[in-house]
């Protein structure tokens, strides 16, 4: 078993777990009052960093990000975010989750994920995605995760080619972000192939893909 992984411990299997415990690095739930203050100053610290690909990077004001976090267990109970703080070390470093939008088959969930700057290079987003894209099959019906990202952020392009996702399509993206190109370009790995997935080694990275 790869180390990143785990077995299924959440007695509610319709849910993802609340905490993914992945040695020195942590996914957890946010709490939204208790994390309130350092999740902003993550945000704000990484806005510079974040700006070319994350259209909500340029305007998200304190009190939408506060706003964020105190949505964040509706979503959940919703089954259809489920947002996690990324913990290096102790300290958050940046955002995750699994989450379908309003179109997604019932089959298929999407990973988005970003970073602190500082956290960048370290094989953090890599292994994220992998326990991400592990706990969404260990969901009843799920099939299939993708991850989107513009086709010139060859850095968010790297994760899923490094861990075993295939292209399935490129499609028209509106331009929202400074260095986006118009165009998504969407990866998709399989439950039949998520096996490959885990023994992809983690290597290093410098994504900043967010689609939340």
């Amino acid at each position: 078993m790869h180390p990143d992984t785990q077995p299924a411990t959440h007695p509610d299997t319709h849910f993802p777990r609340p905490v993914i415990d992945l040695g020195d690095l942590t996914l957890r739930r946010f709490e939204a009052e208790a994390d309130q203050e350092e999740f902003l100053r993550v945000i704000e610290e990484s806005r510079d960093h974040l700006r070319p690909w994350a259209p909500w990077a340029a305007d998200r004001s304190p009190a939408r990000t506060i706003e964020f976090l105190g949505s964040r267990a509706q979503r959940w109970s919703e089954d259809m975010e489920f947002s996690y703080a990324i913990v290096l070390n102790g300290a958050i470093v940046g955002s995750c989750g699994l989450f379908r939008l309003d179109d997604t088959p019932p089959d298929g969930r999407e990973i988005g994920y970003w970073l602190h700057p500082a956290a960048t290079g370290r094989g953090v987003a890599t292994r994220t995605a992998r326990a991400l894209a592990a706990e969404a099959f260990r969901l009843p019906g799920v099939e299939w995760v993708e991850i989107v990202h513009d086709p010139a952020n060859h850095a968010s392009g790297a994760i899923p080619a490094r861990l075993g996702f295939t292209v399935r399509c490129r499609r028209p993206a509106a331009r929202i972000a400074p260095a986006e190109t118009g165009e998504e370009q969407i990866w998709r790995l399989t439950r039949s192939q998520a096996p490959r997935a885990h023994a992809t080694p983690p290597d290093g990275d410098t994504t900043t893909h967010d689609r939340a």
